[in-house]
């Protein structure tokens, strides 16, 4: 509750994304400093089901048809140079190959489900620049979650990709039958329950969520996966509802989403989060000061690649701001190797450091150097016009 009241009174000052401030509130009242808040176990699965909806959201938010062509394939090819340059630098740094594939896909991520909501909040989603942002955001979400099935998922690369093929082909099945509306009696519950203790709509895509985030941990998938594409299909399924029954739902998830579950993922982040190991140590701090240059590099220079047709250099520059900052991901990767002893605590705090300062630091440049490019184009735009009389 206290972060958007934070929010409200520096942003007089200065554009600051809200997640910032729930991540700092999570440090301020964790262990790293006040102690109030201590993880457990009904807090880690809220923060479980916080980032399956953030991911859900994401998924659900991305206007395929407004981001296909152009966008995604040129952010679809930025990904690719980001997986091959960070998993070749993961490699050389690293002890072992395995850590370096770790280290590697966890640099080649971006935070999508973070930059939709402040690319919204901006009025800029839709915009040929927000377009080219979500598809960035696509491609380095949806792209590391798949190199997390194929080669981190402890099984052999043929395998996971079979694994990872099953899933696709239940979800895509899913997805085509959810096409074939309009589904005139889905259509009438949803609109007949929406005010109602029924809610059918919003109960549906909770199922839906549920059910293909536990279908992907079954096949030995990420969670994740399933819920990104719990999103796609849900935004299939309810396309053929009326327009402001559509809304309404909408409106629905996202306060779930953003008022409950989302906000304690980004909390729990920060009160997980060893601050006191962190700053003890000066090699820790100099890692997470390398690892945040290597976002900037390793994923930041390539999404530039989908900026579109004639950006300025503000443009270009926010964009690699906005393609550079990543979490979610770090954190499930990062997870992933501690687990299987694969990746020391040590690095994967420093990984995790780098991409909450990416979250904290990243998007409020980007949005500063966004709206100076705006106020150059209106600028701009007003000398083009002529003067009668």
């Amino acid at each position: 509750m206290a972060a958007p009241l934070l929010r409200a009174g520096v942003q007089r000052v200065l554009r600051v994304p809200l997640i910032v401030f729930e991540i700092l509130l999570g440090v301020l009242l964790g262990p790293s400093a006040l102690g109030w808040v201590q993880p457990d176990e009904v807090t880690g699965v809220l923060s479980d089901f916080g980032v399956a909806m953030l991911f859900f959201l994401a998924g659900n938010e991305i206007d395929f048809r407004g981001i296909r062509g152009r966008p995604l394939r040129r952010a679809a090819g930025g990904w690719l140079v980001s997986l091959a340059v960070g998993v070749g630098v993961g490699v050389w740094i690293a002890p072992s190959t395995v850590t370096g594939v770790f280290i590697g896909v966890a640099l080649t991520s971006t935070a999508l489900g973070t930059l939709l909501p402040v690319l919204r909040d901006e009025g800029d989603l839709h915009s040929p620049f927000g377009r080219a942002a979500a598809a960035t955001g696509a491609a380095g979400e949806f792209g590391p979650l798949l190199a997390i099935s194929i080669f981190l998922g402890g099984r052999s690369p043929l395998a996971g990709a079979l694994v990872l093929g099953a899933f696709a082909l239940i979800a895509g099945l899913a997805i085509w039958l959810a096409s074939r509306g309009p589904h005139p009696a889905f259509n009438r519950l949803t609109a007949a329950t929406l005010r109602t203790s029924g809610q059918f709509a919003v109960r549906t895509v909770i199922f839906v969520v549920a059910a293909l985030s536990v279908l992907s941990a079954v096949l030995g998938l990420d969670m994740l996966l399933g819920a990104f594409a719990a999103g796609v299909l849900c935004r299939v399924l309810l396309s053929g509802a009326a327009p402001d029954d559509r809304e309404i739902v909408d409106a629905k998830l996202e306060a779930v989403g953003f008022g409950f579950l989302v906000p304690v993922f980004f909390v729990m982040t920060g009160v997980t989060f060893d601050l006191r190991a962190l700053l003890a140590s000066p090699r820790l701090l100099g890692l997470m000061a390398v690892a945040l240059a290597l976002l900037l590099v390793i994923r930041g220079l390539p999404s530039v690649v989908a900026a579109p047709e004639g950006s300025t250099a503000a443009d270009r520059a926010a964009l690699l701001l906005f393609g550079a900052t990543g979490l979610p991901i770090i954190v499930a990767v990062t997870g992933i190797g501690v687990d299987r002893g694969e990746l020391d605590s040590g690095a994967a705090a420093a990984l995790v450091g780098a991409g909450m300062l990416s979250v904290l630091i990243f998007p409020a440049l980007a949005l500063a150097l966004r709206r100076r490019s705006e106020g150059g184009d209106l600028v701009a735009d007003a000398e083009e016009v002529p003067i009668e009389g």
